[in-house]
């Protein structure tokens, strides 16, 4: 799998017609509109749009329903106090709508297919603010707040995918109470500025921001705006059981900000594999800014900074922690200020790097224990390793020379916003 090839998809485009506007009223004050959504729906064909005004206190069952779209009318929001299922449906367009649910989940699809959510906030729900499940595909378009949820703020599970596409203002998934991000078996991706900050009070899962297991894969593009990925909790990303993550951008573009997140900023382990890719700032974490082990893999590669990481006096503080039979392949980039060696290397691990800047770690460049190795641009056969580095060099045949390079182009939102555009047209009072 071409882990930075991103993965916005191509969706298909939902044909917001004029065939039938469905007006609903949950204040009661037109009594020519439906009272409810709910009352709509039961006379809503395909190609319907169904309009929402005040507050909704209802639970909105989409169920085997298919293109069909349901909003606030055009800049403006109407609320719903219950949940929202998309069970079996597609083509659903939802739009500024306001979601909180007591009793569960905030907004769910379920074996849904093309469900695009524009400018929505889930929030305060006692379950996740957004649970794709079973097979289905979700687009958070344009923008999008999922904050203050009781379980997490979003999940994806059973083979969904989930795209984070902020292209109008950011996406915010903060002070949730599990994890920001939490995906099992399933592809979460962004584009744009996407910010998980605070989250995992509750300790479920670690208390991590992001957490991937079971296969899990994520690809966190820094493209039309920096990602934030800060004082989480437990940490700021896991990634385990098999899972992948890949955090990129372009030189000189926007970073991926991976600060502050207590006990480590990137956790790699039980054959996880973790890439950071040009753009990535991970600092200021109380354990290492990168923990691999237990067969895990990481790869830095381009601009990187990994920097005041780690606690003094602890003797498994670094920069970069490596242990267990894993591997890091560095290329490039920055690892400074970190209390203890810039990178540690145990247990039959082994570290494979050239053209780090190593600079101001209180434990030098390296150190490693009697089992770990270490190739790099610092030693040559038959010479003493320059002060800082303690590591035996497996044999004489230098560097791997098999490292790829990526060219990043932002991906095309225009489909999305030519989504929102002919929304607009049908949800704009007159």
């Amino acid at each position: 799998m071409n882990k930075h090839k991103f993965l916005l998809f191509a969706v298909m485009l939902i044909p917001l017609s004029l065939r039938a506007q469905l007006l609903v009223d949950c204040s009661g004050q037109n009594q020519s509109a439906y009272p409810s959504i709910s009352a709509a729906l039961a006379n809503a064909g395909s190609g319907a749009t169904i309009l929402v005004n005040g507050t909704c206190n209802e639970n909105v069952n989409l169920i085997s329903v298919h293109d069909i779209s349901v909003g606030a009318w055009f800049g403006q929001t109407a609320n719903i106090s219950g949940g929202i299922l998309m069970d079996r449906s597609s083509g659903i367009y939802l739009y500024g709508l306001n979601v909180t649910n007591a009793g569960g989940d905030g907004i769910v699809a379920s074996f849904s297919q093309a469900i695009v959510i524009d400018t929505c906030n889930s929030s305060g729900n006692a379950g996740y603010g957004l649970n794709a499940a079973r097979t289905s595909d979700v687009i958070v378009a344009a923008t999008g707040t999922f904050d203050n949820n009781s379980a997490g703020g979003i999940a994806a599970g059973g083979s969904s995918t989930i795209v984070l596409g902020a292209w109008a203002a950011p996406i915010d998934i903060s002070n949730n109470g599990g994890p920001g991000v939490f995906a099992s078996a399933a592809l979460v991706g962004t584009v744009g500025q996407t910010i998980v900050n605070n989250n995992g009070s509750n300790g479920s899962f670690g208390g991590a921001g992001i957490v991937l297991l079971g296969g899990a894969r994520a690809q966190w593009g820094a493209y039309l705006g920096p990602n934030s990925i800060q004082a989480n909790w437990g940490g700021g990303v896991l990634a385990g059981e098999g899972s992948e993550a890949s955090f990129f951008g372009y030189a000189g573009g926007p970073a991926n900000v991976i600060q502050s997140n207590g006990p480590f900023g990137v956790q790699v382990g039980n054959g996880g594999q973790v890439t950071l890719f040009e753009t990535a700032q991970v600092t200021d974490h109380v354990g290492p800014g990168l923990d691999v082990f237990g067969n895990g893999q990481v790869r830095i590669e381009g601009g990187n900074q990994i920097l005041r990481n780690g606690t003094g006096g602890d003797p498994t503080s670094a920069g970069i922690r490596v242990d267990g039979n894993s591997e890091a392949y560095i290329r490039g980039g920055t690892v400074s200020q970190n209390n203890g060696p810039g990178i540690l290397a145990l247990v039959n691990s082994s570290t494979d790097f050239t053209g780090v800047t190593f600079s101001s770690n209180t434990g030098g460049v390296i150190t490693c224990d009697s089992t770990a190795t270490m190739i790099s641009d610092l030693t040559r056969p038959n010479m003493s390793p320059p002060a800082g580095v303690n590591c035996k060099t497996p044999h004489a045949l230098g560097n791997h020379k098999g490292a790829w390079r990526f060219t990043f182009k932002a991906p095309d939102v225009t489909p999305y916003k030519a989504m929102q555009a002919k929304y607009k047209k049908i949800a704009t009072k007159h």
